[in-house]
């Protein structure tokens, strides 16, 4: 999920952006892509571990996958309140503590003696995650020259998007060799040294001008983004009300532990196939074109799984097809949205990504809390739940787009 901070400035010829942008840029770039790294392997790693982080709960798995829905919803009410209150501050320090403040929540987790605990660990998590991307591609980008900013970006939103491929099969793994508190205590040492790289690598970056919080979230009155929004967050939720308990799914399927971890592994690498080649597509035939093929997909992967668990198919070969296609259809669709959005209001593009970033992770909140809710049913009856909100998607597009909405200057 690419989120596009605010932009970053520093007096022309002088100042740490601009001799930073010599041999000490690339290096930095690279320790901030490995922060984004950690962060998206702490929000997608619990999905692997699930069960048994159920059983050491002594909670259902409906219930334990709650924890994504918090962590969810914390990021998506975060992310625009943070980006105003802590503008100001040196990018540095900003991303020295939100990941001291990740470690530590990842630590608490691990150690958490009941559900209460974990809960509120995950909302602390979130918190640090909801400071440190935004502020690492604001940071990226004032660390290179101007003609290189798009790729600093690129490499960074690449942390994140190989921890969208690794997240899930790294945690099912660390379920089956360390346990699921060694796991998180793993990432919490994999956010503390990502930490201490920062401070040793990041050289010192003034803050960034601030931007009032009424004026971030005026944006959603406009016509043009306003229409936009409740489509990342019905899309989202549609693909990712079961992604929290992959896992039973998979179990539904006919899967065993020995292949879940490599199906899950497809999942992922159908995620970072959809994204990249979403993007693509986009610039070459229209955001509005691939968005109404990538739902179409959504609702009939959804479809044939649901279809899959009620015919009791238990095929490897179909749930690996079915696996790829669902991190696809799911994960297309935020470039196309992004792109939609900054023609809607050219002049206000990191706030409306900012935006889209928070409804984003609204969608995957409801998505997660609905599945949870209805897991007790078995995994075909939010299946098809699913299925249905991603039907919902192609004709409210189709509403949308013909709505000619005069850009915002």
């Amino acid at each position: 999920m690419r989120h596009i901070p605010d932009k970053i400035t520093s007096p022309p010829g002088r100042g740490p952006a601009r001799r930073a942008a010599g041999p000490r840029g690339p290096r930095a770039t690279a320790v901030l892509a490995l922060g984004t790294f950690a962060v998206g392997t702490d929000a997608y790693v619990v999905a692997g571990f699930l069960p048994s982080m159920a059983r050491s709960l002594h909670v259902s798995q409906g219930a334990a996958g709650q924890s994504a829905t918090a962590f969810a919803v914390a990021y998506a009410v975060l992310s625009p309140v943070l980006a105003t209150a802590a503008a100001r501050l040196p990018r540095r320090t900003l991303l020295v503590v939100a990941l001291l403040v990740l470690a530590g929540a990842n630590l608490g987790t691990a150690l958490a003696p009941d559900f209460g605990s974990l809960m509120a660990c995950r909302v602390l998590a979130a918190a640090g995650a909801a400071a440190f991307t935004p502020t690492a591609g604001a940071a990226a980008a004032a660390l290179v020259p101007a003609g290189r900013r798009a790729r600093a970006l690129a490499v960074v939103v690449g942390g994140l998007t190989v921890a969208t491929a690794l997240g899930v099969p790294l945690g099912n793994l660390a379920e089956r060799t360390v346990g699921w508190r060694t796991g998180l205590a793993l990432i919490a040492a994999l956010c503390a040294v990502c930490a201490a790289a920062v401070r040793a690598v990041l050289p010192a970056l003034p803050g960034a001008p601030r931007v009032a919080l009424r004026v971030r979230l005026a944006a959603v009155r406009r016509p043009g983004v306003a229409g936009v929004l409740p489509l990342t967050a019905v899309g989202m939720a549609a693909g990712f009300g079961l992604y929290a308990y992959a896992v039973p799914l998979m179990r539904a399927l006919g899967a065993g532990s020995s292949a879940q971890t490599w199906l899950l592994s497809l999942y992922g690498l159908g995620a970072l196939a959809g994204s990249l080649g979403a993007g693509a597509a986009a610039d070459r035939f229209g955001p509005v074109r691939v968005l109404t093929v990538g739902y179409l997909a959504l609702t009939g992967t959804l479809a044939a799984l649901a279809a899959a668990v009620a015919a009791d198919v238990d095929r490897l070969a179909v749930s690996a097809v079915l696996l790829a296609a669902w991190g696809a259809a799911t994960w297309f669709q935020t470039p196309a949205q992004q792109v939609r959005l900054i023609a809607a209001a050219p002049g206000e593009t990191a706030v409306v990504i900012g935006l889209n970033a928070s409804a984003l992770y609204v969608g995957i909140a409801a998505g997660t809390g609905l599945g949870g809710l209805l897991l007790p049913h078995g995994v075909l009856v939010p299946l098809l739940c699913c299925a249905v909100l991603a039907a919902l998607c192609p004709p409210y597009l189709a509403l949308t787009a013909r709505r000619r909405v005069r850009p915002t200057p």
